[in-house]
């Protein structure tokens, strides 16, 4: 069993979610056991082989993909200390609520392209990957 990470570890190892990990589990994606307290193991040579699967759910940052809006930057209202940035991702119009240094260190204006990402009730934003 020392050669078995848990389902948090393995998630984060591979640079997904602990729920993606579930649903790998389920549809036979992944093999998992379980320890004496039933909570699901992964064996090392599960991430490393799905470590170098191509089709992975991921994007190189640990943030599922699934949430992401690649787009166009429509608006940049600054006030104070924060700023409202909408960005137009095909149908979808997002707007994050950020600091005004985060508009500043990003460089974002109307018309750049930028990713919209929805973590449960946060928007961030990066610059680039638009349309």
């Amino acid at each position: 069993m020392s050669d078995d990470l848990s389902l948090g570890d393995a998630a984060k190892a591979l640079g997904v979610s602990a729920d993606t990990l579930r649903r790998w589990d389920a549809s036979g994606r992944l093999t998992t056991t379980r320890d004496e307290r039933n909570r699901r193991r992964v064996a090392r040579s599960e991430v490393t082989r799905l470590s170098r699967s191509p089709e992975r759910h991921r994007t190189g940052d640990g943030l599922s993909a699934r949430n992401r809006f690649p787009g166009t930057v429509r608006s940049v209202e600054v006030d104070g200390v924060m700023a409202v940035v909408e960005i137009e991702a095909g149908p979808h119009r997002i707007t994050s609520v950020i600091t005004r240094d985060a508009v500043e260190e990003l460089g974002l204006a109307p018309g750049m392209p930028a990713t919209a990402t929805v973590k449960s009730t946060s928007v961030m934003v990066e610059r680039g990957a638009g349309r």
